[in-house]
């Protein structure tokens, strides 16, 4: 599908800036980048989102952006961060698309920002890489591990932010989520590193 109103996509973005309003410094530079990016087209084959992780995005506790992410011809698919089997085998129930970044709809090597949601009843294990790192959940629940704490819930507006070479961990149980995410420092995959299910 040819994408050809490149404003929407700038407003959009513009718009997926505030999301972005706390204090800390990762949140103030995904807003930047937000905010000085330029007209952009693209074109995409379009790959729509699974029915559950649109589900939640439709519910009356999501984020006001979810109807503006449905309206996008984006092309959804797993993330492709790590060439490891086992990473690849617990990415099929992932939605994802890279907006801003090194392999982002537009290009910047200060940020790798994009949209991501977890179907229902799904486990994504521990990682560790030298970004630092934050998700922001805009529709449904999502459960997060850092560290050695046990996991927490996240609902709509909620934060996960994972220092650099923290471990980290997600799942869902009944519900999906869709969240943005933002990597800062370094934005190579090179030292990411998937260990599977957290033990225990």
């Amino acid at each position: 599908m040819s994408f050809a109103n490149d404003i929407s996509l700038k407003s959009f973005l513009l718009n997926l800036a505030d999301v972005f309003d706390g204090d800390i410094e990762i949140e103030k530079t995904a807003r930047r980048e937000l905010n000085k990016v330029s007209p952009v087209n693209f074109s995409a084959k379009h790959c729509a989102l699974p029915a559950p992780i649109l589900s939640a995005m439709l519910k009356y506790d999501a984020h006001p952006l979810c109807n503006d992410i449905i309206g996008m011809p984006f092309d959804w698919r797993p993330p492709e961060t790590s060439k490891n089997a086992l990473y690849a085998k617990h990415s099929v129930f992932k939605s994802h698309v890279e907006l801003v970044g090194p392999d982002g709809l537009v290009k910047s090597e200060e940020v790798r920002l994009g949209l991501y949601g977890m179907l229902p009843n799904s486990e994504y294990g521990v990682r560790t890489h030298p970004a630092e790192e934050i998700y922001v959940m805009l529709a449904g629940e999502c459960f997060w591990k850092r560290g050695d704490a046990p996991y927490c819930r996240e609902r709509t507006n909620g934060r996960s932010y994972h220092p650099p070479m923290l471990p980290h961990a997600s799942k869902t149980q009944g519900k999906a989520f869709m969240s943005v995410y933002a990597w800062v420092g370094d934005l190579s995959t090179d030292a990411y590193e998937y260990s599977g299910l957290p033990k225990g």
